[in-house]
């Protein structure tokens, strides 16, 4: 299974968004370590826009392009459908709902078989979630202090489009996300204005 690797922060830095979310992943950037902070023509900014994306959920070009194709689809605005799409993944909802404190965290417990989405056991972190799924921590995996510490202490602000159980170790995807609603700084009509050149 392919996924992002590499220095995470350096990544942040390079991108000039903290996309993972560490609070001290940004404290080593300063002025010109960024590609934003250098003159970007039209493209530039659309590909500077469409990498902090990917880089936010961790996905592939190629999946990547696979979700605008089918967020083009959409009855919906572009930008807004592919960030729904985005955030129904469950590695991303496992991440969102508190289980793991990154999103390669949650991939790997998803991996590992730790996650169940509607009682079935789940392995594939792309695996996309329709609102009314309830996704929760497996019983045998109830007593791993990592996950334990995890969900209970979240830091992570509750959203309106989810709802969580700590008691059972479980929350519910109850709805798709309206785009205000979704914490992440992007420009996504930046994104497709990218994947619209082709």
């Amino acid at each position: 299974m392919a996924n992002m690797k590499g220095p995470r922060f350096k990544l942040s830095r390079r991108l000039g968004l903290n996309v993972f979310g560490h609070p001290k992943a940004m404290n080593r950037a300063t002025k010109g370590t960024s590609r934003a902070d250098k003159k970007l023509s039209e493209y530039g900014q659309q590909l500077l826009e469409k990498q902090r994306l990917r880089a936010y959920y961790g996905v592939m070009e190629k999946q990547f392009a696979k979700y605008v194709d089918k967020a083009k689809k959409s009855d919906d605005q572009t930008g807004h459908a592919l960030i729904k799409i985005l955030e129904s993944r469950l590695d991303n909802l496992v991440y969102r709902l508190g289980f793991a404190s990154s999103i390669r965290q949650a991939r790997q417990m998803v991996v590992h078989r730790h996650i169940t989405v509607n009682g079935k056991r789940i392995d594939i972190p792309s695996y996309l979630c329709s609102p009314g799924d309830v996704i929760a921590l497996k019983e045998k995996s109830q007593s791993i202090e990592l996950f334990k510490e995890n969900f209970q202490n979240s830091y992570l602000n509750s959203l309106p489009y989810l709802s969580k159980d700590e008691e059972n170790f479980k929350g519910t995807f109850i709805r798709l996300p309206e785009r205000s609603e979704v914490p992440i700084e992007i420009e996504d009509q930046l994104v497709v204005e990218f994947y619209s050149r082709n």
